[in-house]
């Protein structure tokens, strides 16, 4: 028998393009979302420390939202309880005028405390603006002892002088 050879067809085949895995460039960690600085409640700001640090900042804006619950509180007790007893009416002339006196004392404390919330909600979005702490008019730091004090405090106390001093010269007008 006759040997036969075979002959083998070369087939080429495209060889698809194998990508390598790419190697990722190690980008810049982006900033992580900070966590809420945690402060006791027993924290009080030091002069040590960086003035208007995020600890300082946490401080007086859980100060100034405490401050804020506690006058709503009393606001809306004072309006309740204030209104139960517009039903009593005395025949006493005397009664009267002591009790419309009692109301119209109350009421301007309430109105002054609803002022006040009015000054604390502004301080917090002072914090929020990250200009909390400074005074409005001459960019300086208020102060620690003047803040802790005064939480809506706006102005250091020579700008607070000159404002109720222009106050004063302007009411007299």
């Amino acid at each position: 028998m006759p040997k036969t050879t075979k002959v083998k067809k070369k087939v080429t085949k495209t060889k698809a393009k194998v990508s390598k895995p790419k190697t990722k460039v190690a980008a810049k960690p982006k900033a992580a979302a900070k966590a809420p600085i945690k402060i006791s409640k027993t924290y009080i700001p030091k002069d040590t420390e960086k003035y208007m640090c995020e600890k300082h900042q946490v401080f007086f804006r859980m100060r100034l939202t405490e401050w804020k619950k506690d006058l709503v509180k009393a606001n809306n007790e004072a309006l309740y309880y204030g209104s139960m007893d517009d039903n009593s009416i005395s025949a006493d002339v005397v009664d009267q005028a002591s009790s419309y006196t009692d109301k119209n004392v109350e009421m301007k404390a309430i109105n002054r405390q609803i002022k006040l919330i009015s000054e604390i909600d502004k301080a917090l979005a002072r914090i929020r603006e990250g200009i909390y702490g400074y005074c409005l008019d001459t960019a300086e730091p208020i102060g620690l002892k003047r803040l802790i004090a005064r939480p809506v405090a706006k102005y250091t106390i020579a700008a607070q002088e000159k404002h109720e001093k222009n106050e004063k010269v302007h009411a007299d007008d």
